[in-house]
């Protein structure tokens, strides 16, 4: 072993004095739970996104399980309803739709690693009320034919935006990219993460963003156990409004005022943070040798959040290459295991290769605030011995 730094895959920054400035204000009030910070967030998450919507959560799992537990009721889908999704993905967002007793159905992926709408198409059946979107990395694939595939078929469209905070796209004008625009704006609902070693990070928590206005009024109750009106709500106006009613079995998934107030200070540097990740992976591009399998976006993302760089590798020599690395105190990381090598989706095992081969060969360079150049060429030089 060396003497150089160690390199994580991911490693968050935070604002320190700045963050606990917010936090003492919480404490200085004496309200920490929902409310307060937690409203405040929500307006400034609608303002950077220009998303009608916007609902602070413990978590992006809480907020997939919210939208599919409210379409679930409000359209009254069954327990023989299909949901398309892909296996590659953290293991939350197909739980999620387990979570409501709905039918996870694979898709297979393309070289986005996003969901490949010609596969999705040959998974619509009768059954089918949705469709999950995943941007792994920040990566937005082909998401705009995945939404006229739901607007065809009259499918929901899901996006799990867990790695897409700050991912601007193309808006297009008949064939031609005019203006850019948040991420997020042509799904039903959006969810996304702010874990610790997200783009934005706090310690847990997310947003889910509904296009309806009323789903939005709706998943505020969900969240908060089916109760009509939330404590820090009944409490600011006037005197204390104690009687409230409970139309909804819900469920405590709300957000807090100590995650909202690390949010609130993170959201400040979020462009600049993802303009740097962006440099980042200009540098591997750089310095890594022009035969590196390097995953690539499609073309019309203004801006990736870059919360990804993937390469891909031959699975004997992802073995070697992760055992060098370690041995040099680099550790890289692998997103993701294809999901239906899993015991509970076994069912779908073989249905998507592509998904199944990629899983197998992808490998994540570090990718965070604390790298350097000297990082990125170090990293590099090990990788192109096996290139």
């Amino acid at each position: 072993m060396n003497n150089l730094k160690k390199i994580n895959v991911l490693k968050p920054k935070f604002r320190t004095k700045e963050i606990l400035s917010v936090i003492e204000e919480c404490l200085d009030k004496g309200w920490t739970g929902i409310g307060f910070k937690t409203t405040e967030f929500e307006e400034a998450w609608k303002q950077y996104t220009k998303l009608p919507n916007a609902h602070f959560i413990s978590s992006n799992t809480v907020g997939l399980h919210l939208a599919l537990n409210l379409f679930k009721n409000k359209y009254k889908w069954d327990n023989n309803s299909e949901i398309i999704t892909t296996p590659l993905t953290f293991i939350s967002t197909n739980h999620a739709i387990m979570y409501e007793n709905l039918k996870p159905v694979f898709a297979d992926v393309d070289e986005s690693l996003c969901l490949d709408p010609t596969s999705v198409e040959s998974k619509i059946t009768p059954n089918t009320k949705a469709i999950m979107f995943v941007g792994i990395g920040g990566n937005t694939g082909e998401l705009s034919k995945i939404k006229d595939i739901c607007v065809k078929h009259n499918l929901k469209l899901i996006l799990d935006a867990a790695h897409m905070a700050g991912t601007k796209v193309k808006k297009i004008h008949h064939g031609v990219a005019m203006t850019e625009e948040h991420v997020g704006q042509e799904a039903d609902v959006t969810i996304f993460s702010f874990q610790a070693v997200k783009n934005l990070p706090t310690a847990d928590s997310g947003m889910i963003c509904f296009k309806d206005n009323e789903d939005d009024k709706l998943v505020r109750q969900l969240s908060w156990l089916g109760i009509d009106k939330d404590t820090y709500s009944r409490s600011t106006k006037g005197s204390y409004k104690w009687k409230y009613d409970v139309p909804n079995i819900g469920f405590k998934y709300n957000g807090n005022s100590i995650m909202a107030s690390i949010g609130l200070v993170q959201l400040q540097y979020l462009d600049e943070d993802n303009n740097y990740r962006n440099y980042i992976s200009s540098l591997y591009r750089k310095y890594l040798n022009s035969d590196i399998d390097i995953v690539e976006d499609n073309w019309y993302v203004a801006k990736s959040s870059k919360h990804l760089f993937q390469i891909k590798v031959s699975e004997d020599v992802r073995e070697k290459l992760i055992n060098e690395l370690y041995g040099e105190d680099i550790y890289p990381g692998v997103h993701y295991i294809d999901n239906t090598t899993y015991k509970m989706y076994k069912y779908a095992y073989g249905t998507c290769p592509n998904a199944h081969k990629f899983s197998n060969q992808l490998l994540t360079l570090p990718i965070h605030l604390d790298l350097t150049e000297y990082d990125i060429k170090r990293i590099s030089k090990i990788i192109n011995k096996y290139g």
